[in-house]
């Protein structure tokens, strides 16, 4: 389980770095200035989770079971949120209106407060 949880961790962490050069340097001259900064929230928020996967995938005081809950709500969560977002920002290169499916976002940053939940619950349970 580690194993795959900071394997996913470096695959997060890596495309946020090309998404990141891709939005300052390929998107700039296509998309409004607003859009870009949309789009940085969207590199920001895989980044900071490829940052939280990669804690998940070392730490040893949480279960099998939490952390693979943790990683399941934290990938759904960066593809609904992060995802959405790049599309968002770049539905003006699009013909599909991405406005459309934007109650996905949302949902994305619910399934990342529900991933720190889960390991806020099971910090708690655990005794000294």
């Amino acid at each position: 389980m580690d194993k795959k949880t900071i394997a996913i961790a470096a695959i997060l962490g890596a495309t946020g770095i090309m998404l990141g050069a891709f939005g300052a340097h390929g998107l700039k001259k296509l998309i409004e200035p607003d859009s870009i900064a949309v789009f940085e929230t969207g590199v920001k928020y895989q980044m900071y989770h490829s940052l939280f996967l990669l804690f998940i995938g070392l730490v040893t005081r949480i279960s099998d079971k939490a952390k693979k809950t943790i990683l399941t709500l934290t990938v759904l969560g960066v593809l609904f949120f992060s995802g959405s977002i790049y599309f968002l920002a770049c539905n003006s290169l699009f013909a599909f209106d991405f406005k459309t499916i934007g109650f996905i976002t949302p949902v994305g940053g619910l399934l990342l407060i529900s991933a720190w939940v889960v390991l806020f619950l099971q910090i708690m349970k655990q005794k000294e």
